[in-house]
Formats: structure tokens, C-alpha cells, sequence
């Protein structure tokens, strides 16, 4: 299979078993270099499966796949010195001091002593750690671990970082602290592959994403090409006292795009949130309560998988 200079993950017809389940079931993908991309998807999608694949932490079994321009059933350790790891546990030794991860980090690497001290230095300063390099893992913040652990997968300056769930956990300020990070990485020309539970997150940082269900792609594109494309721009939300959501769906017949009832409250899509919420007032109907807002990925995963993300 020929890759493309500017792609550093391509795949195609890519499948993995276990057993006699097929977690992955023939997907075609490819990442450029440079880009923030993202796979989405609820637990059992599998997308974990295909990310570790990618980091040749998991052999494929069956299709094609190039990382870094290398086959992973022939050159593994060729790929893994290219690659980052932030796995969604930290696995940081708790009983060493901030410094201390990074040096043996480094040295799995076989880089040189007072080489992986001038890296450390950088990374402390790069993960706003400079002033815990002596501190002990314990002692600090989720926030912190995090961002050291992203620090850590730097230390062999790899050109492709592989961030599984990078923020869960995190209160808000630290999850935009990591994404500040993140950023700046991209900005650096590193490559980045995200699994994410956060939409928001999704939307923020990915050039581009997939969402899996039961082993297949059953959507990709840019963030807001996926919205335009699946959803309309603009939802409605309400919610009635009566619950009797069929019978408003039947009435606002054309006017709305498409409808979905979740559980307590009724979603309308279309290209005027404002004209729909109008017109169901116009109707004689009173929700109890109702937003209009602009149409998200989370409402692009219902529609793909029927699920929420964290089923």
C-alpha cells in the first residue's frame, strides 16, 4: 500500500478479532501530519482497539495499515520511537518526584543523561510544572498528573502523540489548560490522535474525527462539516407537561427537518430554531420549558449510533 508523504497514519480494510468477535470491522481511514484527529464513540465502538493498533501496542488482524510509513507487523520498534503514549491512566510512579518520572521516561529511550536533563527542563516549563519538579506525584493535582503525563510522552520528541481520554476528570480550568497544551503541540507540527467523551472537546481540538459504532465508521469529516451534513444548524428544545410529543411532531410536519424524542424532552433541527419555537407557540402549545441552540456533535453521535457517548 503506498502512503502519501503528508499522511502518517493510513488504513485500509482494517479489522481485528477477539476470538470469534470483531471489534474492528474493515475500516479505511488516513491522518495527515500536523492535524489534531479525533475517533469518538461509545464504549465498545472500537476505537480503543484501533488506537492501539496504530501505537503497536495490539496486532491487526486482517487489512492494511502504515504508520509513520512503516508497517507495524514489521517494523514495531521503528514506529514506537516515533510515537507519544498518553494512556487515559496516568501510570505514574507516585513515589518520585516530578523530575524523577521524566529522567527514567527518558531513559527507556536510551537517550543520553544530560540530554534528557536539558528536555526535562523544557517539558517542566511546557506542562507549568517548573516550580513541582521536586514535588512527589502524589502530592499532586489531577490537573498536574496530567499534564506530566503529557510531558512525559514528549521526552522522545515524537512526531505522532496518541492521547487516550485526555481530560477526563479534569474541572474545567484544568481540562483548558490542557487543551492550551495541546494546542501549542499542534502549533509545533506534532501530530495528535484524541479519544474523547467530551463534545466539546471534540469540536475544540480536532481538524478532523471519525465516530465508530460496532466497529465501523459510520461518520467522519471536519467538526462542523459532520454537523451540517448529519444535523440541521439549529435545534429546539422543549419539554411539555402532557409529554404528548408524537402528536407536536405531527403537527409541525415539514416545518422542522427532523425530530428526536429523548427521554423527557422533545428535539426539533432545522435552519431556524427561533421560526420552529414560533411556530410551536403559534400552534397553541405552552412547553414547560424550551432553549434554542446551535446544533453539536453530541447531536450528530444520537443520530449515528442511536446512543449516547457513554453507553
Amino acid at each position: 500500500m503506498d502512503v502519501l508523504p503528508d499522511v502518517i497514519v493510513e488504513a485500509r480494510g482494517l479489522q481485528k478479532f477477539f476470538g470469534e468477535v470483531e471489534a474492528v470491522r474493515g475500516i479505511d481511514f488516513s491522518i495527515q501530519r500536523g492535524e489534531v484527529f479525533g475517533f469518538l464513540g461509545p464504549n465498545g465502538a472500537g476505537k480503543t482497539s484501533t488506537m492501539r493498533m496504530i501505537s503497536c501496542m495490539s496486532p491487526r488482524s486482517a487489512g492494511k495499515l502504515l504508520v509513520r510509513g512503516h508497517d507495524p507487523a514489521e517494523s514495531g520498534s521503528e514506529i514506537r520511537r516515533g510515537i507519544g503514549l498518553v494512556p487515559q491512566d496516568d501510570a505514574l510512579d507516585s513515589e518520585m518526584s516530578v523530575l524523577d518520572n521524566l529522567h527514567i521516561y527518558g531513559r527507556y529511550f536510551d537517550i543520553p543523561r544530560k540530554e534528557i536533563r536539558a528536555r526535562a527542563k523544557v517539558l517542566l516549563e511546557f506542562a507549568q510544572l517548573t516550580d513541582r519538579a521536586d514535588s512527589k506525584v502524589d502530592n499532586l493535582s489531577g490537573g498536574m498528573r496530567r499534564r506530566l503525563t503529557i510531558a512525559r510522552a514528549l521526552i522522545s520528541r515524537p512526531e505522532l502523540v496518541i492521547l487516550d481520554e485526555p481530560t477526563t476528570g479534569l474541572d474545567p480550568q484544568a481540562r483548558h489548560l490542557v487543551w492550551e497544551r495541546l494546542y501549542q503541540l499542534r502549533r509545533e507540527g506534532v501530530t495528535l490522535i484524541i479519544t474523547t467523551h467530551y463534545m466539546d472537546e471534540a469540536e475544540q481540538l480536532c481538524d478532523r474525527l471519525v465516530v465508530m459504532d460496532r466497529g465501523l465508521i459510520v461518520g467522519a469529516g471536519t467538526p462542523r462539516s459532520l454537523i451540517e451534513k448529519t444535523v440541521a444548524r439549529e435545534v429546539v428544545e422543549v419539554r411539555l407537561d402532557d409529554g404528548n410529543y408524537l402528536s407536536l411532531v405531527d403537527r409541525l410536519g415539514d416545518h422542522i427537518d427532523r425530530a428526536e424524542i429523548l427521554g423527557d424532552r422533545l428535539c426539533c433541527y432545522g435552519e431556524d430554531g427561533d421560526q420552529i419555537l414560533d411556530l410551536i407557540l403559534a400552534l397553541g402549545i405552552h412547553p414547560a420549558s424550551s432553549l434554542v441552540r446551535r446544533a453539536t456533535l453530541e447531536d450528530v453521535f444520537l443520530f449515528l449510533t442511536g446512543r449516547s457517548l457513554v453507553d
